[in-house]
C-alpha cells in the first residue's frame, strides 16, 4: 500500500504499521497515529467527521478504544488506511494535511493508563543462563519452568514511557562472604529486552480465556525494558520472587503496533518438550519475527560524538511460551483482565553471545566485560549510561517499525 503523506514510503511508519500513541505539543494530550515523519491527531478527523469514535475525542489513554473490541480496532485501522492511502478523495486529503503534526514536535506520552502489570519469564536461553549464573553445577531451570508460563506482578505506577531518566534504586545487598546486609545504591544496575502486549476487552472475574481466543483480547505489541538491580535482586528473591529490584521503573516505547500489523509476521511457534497442558495448547502460530537490538552509549561516547554501539542483537521468535500461552495461562484461576494491562514477555536472549537480552548475561556477571567503542567497557551500568533498545519486523516498503525505548540512568 502506497501513501500521498510525505515520507510514509520505507519509513517503517507506513500503511501497513499506523501504531497509536497518545502525543501532545504543548497543549492537552491526546490520541494520535504516525505516519511517515508525522502524526495524524485522531481529534482532528473526529471533529471533522471523517472517524466517528468518540472514546478517541482529546482522551488522555487508550484505554477505553482499547476496550471496545477488534470490531472498533479494525474499523479505525481501514478508515485511516483508506484517509492516507491513494483513494483519499481531495477534500479527505485537506482534512488530513489539517491534523499532520511533525513527530519532531511532539512529546510522547504513555499510550495507556496501566492498571495492572505482569512480567512473564518466557525466554528459555534467558532462563538457562541465569540458572547457569546464580546456581552454578545444578539444573539452570527449576522443575516447572518447561509446564506454564512463570510470571510475577509488577508495580503498574512504576511503568515511564520512552526517554524518562532512570534514577539508580537504591535497595539491601549482600555480598556472599558478608556477615549482614547493608543499604545503598545498586551496584549492579541491569536491562532486560523485552517485548509487552497490551490488551482490550478483558474477561468478567472467575471465567478463564481460551489460548486460541488471544486475538479478541490482545491488541498488540509495544517495547518494554525492565530495568532490573541485579545485586537487590540476589538478596530478595528468595522464596517470593523479585520485588524491589524490579519495582522501580519499567520502560515502554510510545506506539501500541497491532496485532494486524503484525499478521504477515506471525512464524510458526517453538516446539515445546514435554507438551503442555491441554489448556496451554495452541492451533495457531502465534510466534512472530520481529528483530530486536540493544544499544548502549556512555557519557563519554557523548562527549566524543560517538553514536550508540549496538551491544546486542536477537529476534522475538525465540520465546519459548507466546502470547496465547501467556494470557491463558494467566486468566486459567480466573483472574481478571481489564483494558490497557500490561505484560510483559520476559526477556529475548538468543543461543550465543552478542543475542543476550541482559547486561548479567552479556557480560556473564562481569566476568566478561562488554567493549565499546570509546575504549570503555561495560558490566553493568553506571551514571550516565543510556540504553536505547529497537525493535522492527521485514523490511523495505512493508517494513514495521516499534520505534524505541530508551532512558539514561541518573545518580
Amino acid at each position: 500500500m502506497t501513501s500521498w503523506i510525505t515520507g510514509a514510503h520505507d519509513s517503517g511508519f507506513g500503511l501497513e504499521n499506523l501504531p497509536l500513541g497518545i502525543f501532545a505539543t504543548g497543549d492537552a494530550p491526546r490520541p494520535g497515529v504516525a505516519i511517515g515523519p508525522s502524526i495524524v491527531d485522531l481529534s482532528n478527523l473526529i471533529r471533522e467527521r471523517l472517524i466517528d469514535d468518540e472514546t478517541l475525542l482529546d482522551a488522555r489513554s487508550l484505554n477505553a478504544f482499547l476496550a471496545h473490541g477488534p470490531g472498533a480496532w479494525r474499523s479505525l485501522r481501514a478508515t485511516l488506511q483508506r484517509l492516507c492511502g491513494e483513494t483519499a478523495t481531495p477534500d479527505e486529503r485537506e482534512a488530513v494535511v489539517r491534523a499532520l503534526v511533525p513527530r519532531s514536535a511532539a512529546t510522547m506520552e504513555l499510550p495507556i493508563d496501566v492498571q495492572d502489570y505482569v512480567d512473564f519469564f518466557s525466554g528459555i536461553e534467558h532462563a538457562t543462563n541465569l540458572g547457569k549464573i546464580l546456581r552454578p553445577g545444578t539444573d539452570p531451570l527449576q522443575p516447572n519452568y518447561r509446564y506454564l508460563p512463570v510470571g510475577y506482578h509488577g508495580r503498574a505506577s512504576s511503568i515511564v514511557v520512552s526517554d524518562t531518566p532512570i534514577r539508580r534504586p537504591h535497595g539491601q545487598r549482600k555480598a556472599p562472604d558478608a556477615p549482614a546486609p547493608t543499604f545503598g545504591p545498586s551496584q549492579q544496575l541491569d536491562i532486560e529486552l523485552e517485548m509487552a502486549f497490551v490488551t482490550g476487552p478483558g474477561n468478567p472475574i472467575g471465567e478463564s480465556v481460551a489460548a486460541d481466543a488471544v486475538r479478541d483480547h490482545v491488541y498488540g505489541y509495544v517495547l518494554l525494558n525492565d530495568w532490573s538491580a541485579r545485586d537487590i535482586q540476589a538478596w530478595e528473591y528468595v522464596p517470593l520472587g523479585p520485588f524491589l529490584a524490579k519495582s522501580f521503573a519499567t520502560s515502554i516505547s510510545p506506539w501500541l503496533v497491532s496485532l494486524d500489523a503484525l499478521e504477515p509476521y506471525r512464524v510458526a511457534n517453538r516446539v515445546l518438550d514435554p507438551e503442555p497442558l491441554p489448556h496451554l495448547r495452541v492451533r495457531e502460530n502465534y510466534a512472530y519475527d520481529i528483530a530486536l537490538e540493544i544499544l548502549l552509549q556512555t557519557e563519554q561516547m557523548r562527549a566524543q560524538n560517538i553514536a550508540p554501539a549496538a551491544i546486542s542483537k536477537t529476534n522475538f521468535r525465540e520465546m519459548y511460551w507466546n502470547v496465547a500461552q501467556q494470557f491463558a495461562h494467566m486468566t486459567s484461576n480466573g483472574s481478571r483482565v481489564r483494558a490497557g494491562d500490561l505484560f510483559g514477555t520476559g526477556t529475548i536472549s538468543g543461543h550465543e553471545r552478542g543475542t543476550y537480552g541482559s547486561l548479567i548475561e552479556l557480560s556473564w556477571r562481569g566476568a566478561q566485560p562488554i567493549p565499546l567503542p570509546s575504549g570503555e567497557t561495560r558490566t553493568f551500568l553506571e551514571n550516565g549510561d543510556t540504553i536505547v533498545l529497537h525493535g522492527w519486523a521485514g523490511s523495505g516498503p512493508t517494513r514495521i517499525d516499534f520505534g524505541e525505548v530508551r532512558g539514561t540512568i541518573v545518580a
